[in-house]
């Protein structure tokens, strides 16, 4: 629907599933996971991927005419992936950039200072900056207000598949975000992607949730539905929650029974 698209800056989409390609077993799986997916929009690492290399995963992207999202992943200081950046500009032509500045190898969590740090730099260098950011309503306020065209916080660790840990924090920084609100990483099936879209965000980005499932494809086709269930969802408007029963037929203008006439 025109009116009902995800807008990031000046990009608009009609499909709020952003795809990554880590962890495809192939580029055949990959390329029908990305078709199956639905997604305009794919994150490619721009530290594991030689734009100039024939048959590479943004050789399929651009058969498949997905718009390219170059992140930073692997760095880990704001001067990295500042750099990093700017690498990705310079090869893809492009100003959008998926900001991940890593605290360590082992949790993959971000790092908020240099995170923060890396994301004033770009946006004042004219980049459409999204960062992948903790689940921390204090710091994505702080980016949205340093510029950023979006927050992508993270429901769980990258590739736990733990879904969203603390759905709290997700309803306190939709609530007061001006820009889309996008989860990223620990998605692990499509209920979590239904209950991120329940929450009020505003798009889902995933991998390791396709690329990594037994059947990758099929996987894929449910990310796509569960998107658009979760966000019809959101906007009819859930009941609220009750600790009783409530009859849903009306309690008032019931037949009056008579034990001596049964009916039948």
């Amino acid at each position: 629907m025109a009116d009902d698209s995800l807008v990031i800056g000046g990009l608009t989409l009609s499909s709020r599933l952003i795809m990554g390609t880590g962890g495809a077993p192939s580029l055949d799986v990959l390329e029908r996971s990305l078709v199956a997916s639905g997604t305009e929009l794919t994150t490619v690492a721009m530290r594991r991927v030689d734009p100039g290399t024939h048959g590479s995963v943004l050789s399929v992207l651009e058969r498949l005419g997905i718009r390219v999202l170059p992140n930073t992943a692997g760095c880990f200081t704001a001067g990295e992936a500042v750099l990093t950046a700017r690498l990705a500009r310079e090869a893809l032509g492009t100003d959008l950039v998926k900001l991940e500045v890593i605290a360590d190898e082992r949790t993959l969590l971000p790092d908020p200072v240099e995170l923060l740090d890396a994301a004033e730099t770009l946006v004042d260098d004219g980049f459409t900056v999204l960062p992948y950011t903790n689940d921390d309503p204090v710091l994505a306020r702080k980016l949205e207000d340093a510029g950023c065209a979006a927050v992508m916080p993270l429901g769980s660790p990258i590739g736990s598949g733990l879904g969203i840990r603390n759905p709290h924090n997700f309803q306190l920084i939709v609530e007061h975000a001006r820009v889309p609100v996008i989860l990223d990483a620990g998605a692990g099936t499509a209920s979590d992607v239904a209950l991120a879209m329940e929450l009020g965000c505003a798009g889902v980005m995933l991998a390791s949730a396709v690329t990594r499932a037994r059947e990758p494809v099929l996987m894929a086709e449910a990310m796509s539905h569960a998107v658009v269930a979760g966000h019809l969802a959101r906007r009819a408007g859930r009941i609220p929650r009750r600790h009783f029963a409530e009859a849903s037929s009306p309690a008032t203008g019931l037949a009056a029974l008579d034990p001596e006439r049964p009916a039948f």
